[in-house]
Formats: structure tokens, C-alpha cells, sequence
């Protein structure tokens, strides 16, 4: 396990830094911490706490801590790197562009800069969060960790779960950044840093993807720059000698799958998982992939049991709440991995919300429609129409085209959440009092809005993909890999998310990547003569988890759901009441449906039992 914490306090004593340390870096990886250096300086007392394979760099200036896999764009930095490390090659761009160093790295990255001589300090994450840096302004200063529950830990932050962050959980699944489970503790956006200059403290972004509305470049050629960038980026993703890959059986890992059989010229290991549930199994298709390319399948059957072992592990593995299930078949998959004596595993996460890929973009593409009729016609005559009486209920195509015409009205983003739990509920009914009086509903739509609104581009499609770049990679699916993964053992990389393919998914058209209401159209057109013909023509489904539907019929999964759901109930967030509605409207309706509130309530109650002291 590697992280980095530290802060940078310009009144502090060195006794406080020393001591601070130890206990934070303990938060970032129990068990196995250390402090690894520190600065003090006339101006300053600086301190970052690192662990091994964390390159650290230190000089009578300053103190430089860098996590992860970091490419330069200068021949000579890239020489400094490979001679004394990321961290030295990172002294040496702060020195000649300041706080703008970071525009000049490329690949996955946390980078903490302490000047001391000049009382100045930067934190920044990559381009699209893979790695992750937390923060919280204390004492002067700001305290800083790669954990959340670290920076917590600090004394001058305050330990308190906040319950915005318990509310924005139970809306996400996740607690989506800025914020955080803890209060006063933020956490770095995507492509975002923090400077620190003097008494100053500012957050900003050096980066935002380019999106191209209009001015098409030529098909045939962006083609092949894109088969050659797939080609690039994954060559450099399989530079360990124990790799395999995650195969699913969709587009991307097959096509990471694909790719990395072609690079090595021979048969790539490739771990997929199953599950004995109608409508959640789609090993089939894994091994269509696995016929296809060559690869040595290698496969795993998770069953309840499976599940029930592993929920008290992943709540303890993650520094906030997490709720998104399928981060045990994900967990179950790193761990055969590992057991197959593999160190690292290619994911192919990232190539739906960079060409196209979710449903709802095809969806919401429909809705969309309906705002280019004249508004006279709109205002003048389809609304009252359909606003009239009853009756219309009866009607089929008069009761769609009413329920066409209310979701359409509702504007992008908020339009995406109409089937959130959260929004089909009277909260009042789920929530106490005065929980519910302690939080604004509205924050995690307004989070989304944000983001939506600040996309460099007028399209809807490219908007919402923009959206998903933070929303469903950055606080979901790469938390989810990066988690299960280390706790395996496992080392994940993602070839889709390389920076230089993320910039050439910018440049394609929005109609290029969703025609008419075909999804990935340009990444389907341009691998066609590469994939299987079935990988193309599939509906995306992923490693999901028939959590509810199992609970139906084990008994060890309904003892801890009830167990977790009636203790969280006493905490004074949801009533009692609502709690015993959820679990009997699971086992008299819906199991799919309810069972995933209760897993995002099940698990939000073990992490916090894990996580009290």
C-alpha cells in the first residue's frame, strides 16, 4: 500500500509535525506506516509523510512527495526521473514553471510540494483522479493525506461524520467530491490543485478536456490515429512482467484484451466472474472474447456466501462509505488474479464516458428532441392537451406521451436522477426531523449541475459524458477498482483513461460517438474488423451483483441486511418505520430494486461500525 499525507502550516512546531504524522500516515495504510521525511524551515514547518513506493525528493528548499505513474513531456525531465526519481523530476518543473509544473505531467499522479523557502506549497491529482489527494484548512494551514480518514485524523480537524456527507451517500451511493463523509474535509476534482501561497489558500483547474462540437476531421484518419493511440496507450499500461487483464466480455476489456494479445504475440491471462442468476450472468460473453483473442481464461462463480464474507472487509477497506455492489465481484476477480501470481491487472474502464458508451446518452438524447419543436407548439398545444383530464390514464399512448413530455420538461442534469430512490420518496417519511433539517437535499444535483454547466461544449451528449468523467469514474468505478484491487494485492492501470487518448475522444463529434441512438458509434466502426462480432452488437451489462435477489433466498444475507439496517436506524438519520418498510417491501416486491438501497444502507452502517474509533 502506498500514500501520502503531510501539511504544510507556516506556525507549527516541529514536535506537532512529527507526532501528526505518525498518526495520519497510520490512517493512510494501518499498519504499515512511517513518516519518510520532513522540512523545516525559517519561514515554515513543513511535513510529508510517505510510504514506499511513494518517490520523495528533498533539498535545502524544498520538500516533494509524488504517488504513481507519472510520464513527462521533456526529454530532460524524463532523464532526471529515471536517474533520481518522479519526485526530483517534479522539483526540477516547480522550479521552472511553478504551480503550472503540473500541466506538464501526464499519466496517473497525487503530487504534494512543500516550499518552504518561499512559504508556498501545491497539491494536485491527475487529469482524471485515478490517484486522489483529501484536504481540510486547519490551523493556518492545510492538512492534506490521500486518505480522507487521515486528514480527519489530524488535530486540528475536527473528527465528525458530516451529515451532508451521510446525505449525499445515500443520494449517490458514494459521497461525491468536493465534500467528503467528514466535515471541513474536501477532496481534489479531476484535473484540479490546490495552491497554497502565503496566508492564500485556492483551489483551480489546469486542465479541462476539449470537446469539439463542429468541423468533423476525416473519418478514415481519425481511425487510425485512434487504433494507433489504443495500440500506444496500452503498451504503455503492460510494462509488468506478471499481468493479466479484467474481461467482462463488453467493448472495453475486450478491446484491452484484444490489444495486449496483439503487443505480446501471445496469449493474454484474462479473469472474469459469473454468477448463478438469471439476467446477472454474462460469462458467456467473456469467453466469446477469450475464443476470439486466444487468451487463458481464467474464471470465478461468486456466491452468497462470497458476499457475506466479503461485506465487513470492503467496508473496512475504504477510507469513506461505498456503496456501489459490484465492488465484490470486482474484489472476488483482483484475488484470482493475485492467487494466479499476477501483480497487475489492465481494467477497461473509461471508454463509455469518453466515446459514447451508457444508455442514458441515447435516453436522454430522445427527451432531448422534444426541445427542438417550436415552443408554440410546445407551450400552445402538446402541454395543455396532455395536462387535461384523467381519463388520459386509460389511454396508452396518451398516458406515455404525458410521462414523455413531464421527463423532457425536467433539464439536463437533473433530469438523469428522475429514478433516484432518494427523488421517488417522500423524504419525510425516510428521514428524522432533524437530520433532514441539517441537510440540503438539493446539493448533490447542484454538485452535477456544476460540472454539467462547466463543459467546454453546447451538447447535451458531451455534457453528460463530462458528467460521468467525475460522477461515475472518478467517485465511482475508479474508487471501486482501486479499492478492491489493493485489497487484493493487485496493481490496476487504464489504458482508456491514458491522457493522450482522453484528449482524442474531445475531438470527435458528439453525433460521431452517439448516432442517431446507436452508442460508441465511432469506437465500434473503427474496432469492427478487430472485435467479435458479438462484443459489438452486446447491450453493456458489466460485473453487477444480484445482491437482492439473493437475499431473498440466503438466510446469512438477510441476518446481516436486517442486523445492519435496524442498528443504523437507532443512529437518528432514517426512522425506524421506514427501515421495516424497506426490508418487507424487499421480500413482498421488488428485489432488485430495494435490495440496492439496502446494500447502500447495509454498508454505510458497517463502515461506520469499522470506522468509529
Amino acid at each position: 500500500m502506498s500514500a501520502i499525507c503531510g501539511w504544510m502550516n507556516f506556525r507549527c512546531s516541529d514536535d506537532d509535525a512529527n507526532a501528526t504524522l505518525a498518526a495520519m500516515a497510520e490512517k493512510c495504510a494501518p499498519g504499515g506506516a512511517r513518516v519518510e521525511d520532513r522540512y523545516t524551515g525559517s519561514a515554515a514547518n513543513i511535513a510529508i509523510g510517505g510510504l514506499v513506493p511513494v518517490s520523495q525528493h528533498r533539498d535545502a528548499q524544498m520538500l516533494v512527495s509524488v504517488l504513481g505513474q507519472v510520464r513527462w513531456e521533456s526529454a530532460q525531465v524524463t532523464e532526471i526521473a529515471t536517474a533520481l526519481g518522479a519526485a526530483a523530476a517534479a522539483a526540477r518543473l516547480y522550479r521552472q514553471h511553478g504551480a503550472d509544473c503540473v500541466t506538464h505531467m501526464h499519466g496517473p499522479f497525487a503530487l504534494a510540494i512543500c516550499d518552504g523557502a518561499q512559504a508556498k506549497g501545491l497539491l494536485a491529482i491527475d487529469r482524471m483522479a485515478i490517484r486522489r489527494l483529501c484536504y481540510a484548512k486547519a490551523a493556518g494551514g492545510v492538512v492534506f493525506a490521500t486518505s480522507a480518514e487521515a486528514v480527519a485524523s489530524h488535530p486540528a480537524v475536527r473528527r465528525r461524520l458530516d451529515p451532508q456527507g451521510i446525505y449525499n451517500y445515500l443520494y449517490c451511493e458514494n459521497v461525491p467530491g468536493p465534500g467528503s463523509i467528514f466535515e471541513g474535509v474536501s477532496k481534489l476534482l479531476p484535473g484540479q490543485r490546490l495552491v497554497v501561497d502565503g496566508q492564500s489558500i485556492r483551489t483551480d483547474f489546469y486542465w479541462r478536456l476539449e470537446y469539439r462540437d463542429r468541423g468533423a476531421e476525416p473519418e478514415q484518419a481519425l481511425r487510425e490515429e485512434f487504433r494507433a493511440l489504443l495500440r500506444d496507450s496500452v503498451s504503455r499500461a503492460a510494462t509488468a512482467d506478471e499481468l493479466g487483464t479484467f474481461l467482462s466480455g463488453g467493448t472495453d476489456s475486450s478491446t484491452v484484451t484484444g490489444m495486449l494479445t496483439e503487443l505480446r504475440r501471445q496469449p493474454a491471462d484474462t479473469y472474469s466472474i459469473g454468477f448463478e442468476a438469471e439476467g446477472f450472468d454474462e460469462m458467456e460473453y467473456a469467453r466469446i472474447t477469450s475464443r476470439h483473442f486466444g487468451s487463458r481464461a481464467h474464471e470465478y462463480y461468486v456466491t452468497p456466501e462470497d458476499v457475506a464474507g466479503a461485506i465487513p472487509v470492503i467496508a473496512a477497506t475504504y477510507d469513506e462509505p461505498f456503496g456501489n455492489a459490484s465492488a465484490v465481484p470486482t474484489y472476488y476477480c483482483a484475488k484470482l488474479a493475485r492467487g494466479d501470481g499476477k501483480s497487475v491487472l489492465l481494467a477497461g474502464d473509461g471508454g463509455d464516458e469518453l466515446f459514447g458508451g451508457n444508455a442514458r446518452y441515447a435516453k436522454q438524447k430522445i427527451f432531448e428532441w422534444y426541445w427542438r419543436l417550436p415552443s408554440g407548439v410546445r407551450r400552445g398545444l402538446i402541454e395543455p392537451v396532455l395536462a387535461g383530464a384523467s381519463w388520459m390514464e386509460a389511454i396508452a399512448p396518451l398516458r406515455k406521451a404525458r410521462s414523455y413530455v413531464q421527463q423532457a420538461r425536467i433539464p439536463l442534469p437533473d433530469r438523469l436522477e428522475t429514478y433516484n430512490f432518494l427523488e421517488r420518496e417522500v423524504l419525510e417519511e425516510i428521514f428524522e426531523t432533524d437530520f433532514l433539517a441539517a441537510v440540503d437535499p438539493h446539493q448533490p444535483r447542484a454538485i452535477a449541475r456544476e460540472v454539467f454547466q462547466r463543459t467546454r461544449s453546447h451538447s447535451a451528449a458531451n455534457r453528460m459524458m463530462h458528467l460521468d468523467l467525475k460522477e461515475t469514474l472518478a467517485d465511482n468505478d475508479l474508487r471501486k477498482v482501486n479499492g478492491m484491487c489493493e485489497l487484493a494485492g493487485i496493481e490496476v492501470r487504464y489504458p482508456l483513461l491514458d491522457d493522450e487518448l482522453v484528449a482524442f475522444s474531445g475531438r470527435l463529434l458528439p453525433e460521431q460517438k452517439v448516432k442517431g441512438l446507436r452508442l460508441r458509434h465511432f469506437f465500434k466502426e473503427a474496432l469492427k474488423d478487430f472485435l467479435p462480432p458479438e462484443t459489438i452488437t452486446k447491450t453493456k451489462h458489466g460485473f453487477g451483483l444480484p445482491f437482492g435477489v439473493w437475499m431473498q433466498g440466503d438466510a446469512r444475507l438477510r441476518e446481516i441486511a436486517a442486523d445492519s439496517l435496524h442498528s443504523f436506524g437507532r443512529r437518528g438519520y432514517v426512522r425506524a418505520e421506514y427501515i421495516d418498510r424497506l426490508l418487507e417491501l424487499h421480500q413482498s416486491s421488488h428485489a432488485g430494486y430495494y435490495g440496492v438501497m439496502i446494500w447502500i444502507v447495509m454498508m454505510l452502517e458497517q463502515w461506520i461500525r469499522t470506522h468509529e474509533a
